[in-house]
């Protein structure tokens, strides 16, 4: 990889606020006032005195950084280009995470471990990942590319690549959609619920299994039910297949 200069680097820092947060006027706005973009380029000081064997040094810029925006980033860190924290009031992203290009935190985001293990202990999120507000990513496994966490999930396992998850524990509930793929996708509101289609399909079936009895307490028999054949029918139903994937 080319090695990219100060200026470049905050230019393409400022740039990816600007391409994903439609509340930024100004590149001069972004500089100024957005703590995310200011946490990223504290947190690239503080990784550079890390990697230089300034251990202290490193842990006291970062550690200035939380006072001054809220947000927590371990100077051992590794982050790509062009990450975007938006508001990012209680983002917490540990020493042995490591972030690929274009990647976008909302508020209260964790990117954490599970325990006192030593050792890779943190999540890898690859590149135009979207990880939505209140999400814990938890232990030492990757989100795969172009992949979106619903706010206030819990992931505990690995994410395949361009999928959607939600929910705790976390599911998947997309795979491979065009949605997740490109430049990420930004929607947080309209995400599948997998729960609430089952419960609708069992709502069905059992609405169809109450008209069955009814039938069969009249002395009528399935061969002179008019659904019959039809797939709704209890004897010939099979039980939908699930619309998503535990983790």
């Amino acid at each position: 990889m080319a090695k990219v200069s100060y200026f470049e680097r905050r230019r393409r820092d400022i740039d990816a606020v600007m391409r994903r947060d439609p509340a930024a006027r100004s590149r001069l706005e972004v500089a100024l006032c957005y703590p995310g973009y200011k946490a990223v380029r504290r947190h690239r000081r503080a990784h550079w005195l890390w990697t230089h064997n300034f251990k202290l040094l490193a842990r006291m810029v970062s550690q200035r950084t939380v006072r001054k925006t809220g947000i927590e980033i371990h100077p051992g860190a590794i982050i790509g280009e062009g990450l975007f924290i938006d508001h990012g009031n209680g983002v917490v992203i540990g020493e042995t995470t490591i972030i690929g290009d274009n990647v976008t935190l909302y508020q209260g985001v964790t990117l954490g471990g599970t325990g006192k293990d030593t050792g890779k202990r943190h999540p890898t999120v690859e590149d135009d990942v979207v990880i939505g507000s209140g999400a814990k990513v938890l232990g030492p496994f990757t989100v795969g590319r172009g992949s979106k966490v619903g706010a206030g999930s819990i992931v505990l396992k690995e994410v395949p690549p361009n999928s959607t998850v939600v929910g705790n524990p976390g599911r998947v509930v997309r795979r491979g959609s065009d949605k997740c793929t490109g430049q990420p996708d930004l929607d947080q509101i309209h995400l599948p619920d997998p729960i609430k289609e089952r419960l609708e399909e069992l709502q069905r079936r059992i609405e169809q299994l109450e008209i069955c009895l009814e039938r069969k307490a009249r002395g009528e028999t399935c061969e002179e039910c008019p659904q019959g054949g039809a797939e709704e029918c209890p004897k010939n139903a099979k039980e939908r297949e699930k619309s998503y994937v535990d983790l």
